[in-house]
């Protein structure tokens, strides 16, 4: 221990508060939140831990600490921490389940949609639903029973739903508050389960269409039929009092966690969901954490069920009055179940978590030891694509503690560079990209790497030169079998890679990924030139209905097939859609 923790230790009050570690760089690691400042950032300093604590406190070059009023200000002070700065050590901790959710829209003209934002939103939203494809089904199935608008703005006319009768015309016809409160009434008891009436009305539409020869007609209904008990079906019914509950569980190994969900709704036990990641301190806290980031995105339940014997008394601060601690009945069985879940998730799947971190944490130990930088958390990942020298882009993939963060990934169009010209091309997207970063006070990497070996590499060195940025930068050069084999550092002194290595895998994944979003993007870029100019030669087809076209179709395909009421929708005229079919009749793509 140095003597500026240690004077810092005889400094630490006896109060709650959030702690800060940080390592030889200044950047924090790691936050946690005390009910004993003193007693709590101690404890990692005296004793003997497990590997993954040694390995943390190897790291701790400094701390910092916030008192505050009580734990519960300390709790959700360090949750806006984790959450705004991501420290390594944190990272593992952020849930990344958002589900989708079925929302009926609070307008005037509501629309049944799926959603995973469903922040702030109270009222008609049914969930959560296991994945995308099952919430997906189930609209489709209720645009089909209940007649809500289809479209995202108002036609002029009414369209081929209403004629079939899956809307009530709202463009042309008055409908009334009370009638749509009636409508979001029947979806919610359809989706508690109430599905008999519909089923017998449809069965005796089948019956008659059938008796009447109207085959087709017939078998509309009985697709309708099974659609409605494929909903309903894995529902299982545990409870009769219709309450949304949350069931959690969880089981512990070293340093491990496993967590499952149970997700109850209407008194229906819907799915489960499970999840690993590593952890320090109480596991009381860690679960805490976990939830906490958990219901940020999530609705709270009436009910969240927790196993017997563990100190809640912060969890009934932070949710209120909904923690059950169950000691008999069904509500044991139900964490039961949740153990078994959380235990054989553990069993599965703790080898492949170990791995992924091995390729991530392990892998940033061994780039920081490789390039001598005493800290890496943020890389900034370059690629140029381009065909036969037209339709030239570049992208930046972002990765941050080792996993990619797609919300920082850009895209580029390459604007002053006629010809296939890598180092000018490279040169043109790092200065746009770096400029921005110093004139906007955008966040700086701690790494830049760039997808090609000398050239790509000179190009970066002579535009950090150029902007006066201090910023490691590397290149990945490849062999004859165009497979990656060495770093090349900003010396021009070639590292080769160990295949074996986490080091590898995790260049390689980087290197992946900004192929992969590079490449897209590229041919996202060449198809709407392509496709953009067999629109031009169509008849009554200008700029704003092209526009209009590549972008809810993308493809010339997607338009040739796309119905006739739906273009109309985009307001474009009859005599352009009759001249759109007659263009692309014969068209077939590649």
């Amino acid at each position: 221990m140095n003597e500026k923790i240690n004077a810092k230790l005889k400094a630490l009050p006896e109060k709650p508060g959030t702690y800060q570690m940080l390592d030889k760089t200044g950047k924090i690691i790691y936050v946690g939140k005390a009910k004993n400042l003193k007693r709590r950032v101690s404890s990692y300093f005296v004793g003997v831990h497990d590997e993954k604590t040694t390995r943390l406190v190897k790291d701790i070059d400094d701390l910092t600490f916030i008192i505050t009023s009580n734990e519960k200000e300390a709790f959700l002070l360090e949750l806006g921490q984790i959450k705004k700065l991501l420290p390594k050590y944190n990272i593992r901790l952020t849930s990344d389940s958002t589900y989708p959710y079925i929302e009926v829209t609070n307008e005037r003209h509501p629309i049944i949609r799926t959603t995973r934002d469903i922040k702030g939103k109270k009222g008609n939203i049914f969930g959560p639903y296991p994945n995308a494809f099952y919430a997906n089904e189930t609209v489709k199935l209720l645009d089909t029973i209940f007649p809500f608008r289809k479209c995202s703005k108002f036609p002029k006319k009414v369209c081929l739903y209403y004629h079939i009768k899956q809307c009530l015309g709202p463009c042309e016809f008055l409908v009334t508050e009370e009638t749509y409160k009636d409508l979001i009434k029947k979806v919610r008891s359809f989706l508690m389960g109430n599905t008999k009436e519909f089923i017998d009305d449809y069965s005796f539409k089948m019956n008659k269409h059938a008796e009447m020869l109207e085959f087709e007609k017939a078998q509309e209904y009985k697709d309708l039929i099974i659609a409605i008990k494929k909903t309903t079906e894995q529902q299982q019914v545990i409870f009769n009092d219709n309450l949304d509950r949350d069931i959690v569980n969880f089981l512990t190994y070293d340093n491990y966690i496993s967590i499952n969900i149970l997700f109850m709704r209407n008194g229906k036990l819907l799915f489960s969901k499970s999840k690993i990641f590593a952890y320090y301190g109480a596991v009381e806290e860690v679960l805490l954490t976990y939830l906490a980031q958990f219901y940020e995105t999530n609705p709270l339940p009436k009910e969240l069920i927790l196993p017997y014997g563990y100190n809640y008394e912060l969890f009934k601060e932070i949710f209120g009055d909904i923690i059950v601690e169950p000691q008999r009945g069904r509500k044991v069985r139900l964490l039961e179940m949740a153990l078994e879940n959380a235990t054989s998730h553990m069993n599965n799947n703790l080898p492949v978590f170990l791995n992924k971190e091995n390729k991530t944490i392990i892998a940033l130990k061994e780039l920081e030891e490789i390039l001598a930088i005493d800290s890496i958390k943020r890389i900034d990942i370059f690629d140029n694509s381009h065909t036969s020298g037209s339709n030239k882009v570049s992208a930046m993939v972002v990765f941050t503690n080792g996993l990619p963060d797609k919300n920082e990934y850009r895209k580029y169009k390459i604007k002053t560079i006629e010809t296939a010209d890598d180092y000018a091309m490279m040169k043109e997207v790092l200065y746009r990209r770096y400029q921005a970063v110093l004139m906007e006070g955008l966040d700086k990497p701690d790494l830049i790497i760039v997808d090609g070996g000398l050239i790509q590499l000179r190009a970066g060195k002579a535009v950090l030169s150029d902007l006066n940025l201090q910023i490691p930068l590397i290149g990945l050069k490849k062999n004859d079998r165009h497979k990656t084999e060495a770093i090349i550092n900003d010396s021009e002194d070639e590292i080769l890679l160990d295949k074996s290595s986490n080091l590898y895998s995790l260049l390689y994944k980087m290197q992946e990924e900004v192929h992969r979003f590079a490449i897209s993007f590229q041919r996202n870029v060449a198809s709407k030139a392509i496709y953009g100019s067999i629109l031009d030669t169509i008849p009554k087809v200008g700029e704003v209905t092209k526009n209009k076209l590549l972008k809810k179709y993308k493809t010339l395909d997607n338009i040739k097939n796309a119905p006739r009421e739906e273009l109309k929708m985009l307001k474009i005229s009859e005599e352009a859609i009759d001249n759109i079919y007659m263009a692309l009749q014969s068209f077939q793509e590649k």
